[in-house]
């Protein structure tokens, strides 16, 4: 039975699924092509309590998002918007806002989607009608071709799998690599029909 597709992707997951840095996806958010949201526990805004899914201004935790790499991982959210509405609120107790990572920011999948759409951008898709994935399979799949021209096979299919294990590596900063056994499993039919002409 196919999983259902995914309802939300993080912020370095869409890093990583776009090939992009983490300071462009703050400006499309704050641009208004799609919203950064995370989940909070119940804080008071005034008279209201508001807790749950709510959607953050990347104007607001703007060290977080730095081009070069070098801000810090966490910040202080003083202002928020519960996802059914157009206004900002700014969160009175705890006094100085709550704590949010980027770890634990998200982009609703069907606002990634519609990105993807209204940028002529080819989805990467996964086994199972909807799923998707972050790695860059058809990119592997072209620098393995590239590989194999310029230096044919190595002497062992584990030696290439590692290849482009460094190959996911480069792409991300280290940051989204496949594991062995998903590469395995996209480079094995071409192993074996590669050693079978050379037999």
């Amino acid at each position: 039975m196919a999983l259902p597709p995914r309802v939300f992707f993080t912020v370095h997951e869409v890093t990583a699924r776009w090939g992009c840095n983490i300071a462009d996806v703050a400006g499309w958010a704050d641009a208004g092509r799609f919203r950064i949201i995370t989940g909070i526990a119940p804080v008071r805004c005034g008279e209201e309590v508001i807790s749950g899914k709510v959607a953050l201004s990347p104007f607001d935790l703007l060290p977080l998002f730095r081009r070069c790499g070098t801000g810090p991982s966490e910040g202080q959210m003083r202002r928020i918007q519960p996802l059914n509405r157009q206004d900002w609120l700014l969160i009175t107790d705890p006094q100085g806002g709550i704590t949010v990572a980027v770890a634990d920011m998200m982009i609703l999948a069907e606002e990634v989607h519609a990105f993807e759409e209204d940028n002529d951008m080819v989805r990467r898709v996964a086994a199972g009608p909807g799923a998707s994935t972050p790695y860059d399979w058809d990119g592997m799949t072209v620098a393995l071709v590239q590989r194999i021209h310029d230096r044919g096979l190595p002497s062992t299919q584990a030696e290439l799998i590692a290849e482009m294990q460094d190959w996911f590596a480069e792409q991300s900063d280290g940051k989204k690599m496949p594991d062995s056994r998903s590469i395995r499993r996209r480079i094995t039919p071409i192993w074996r029909a590669l050693r079978r002409e050379e037999a």
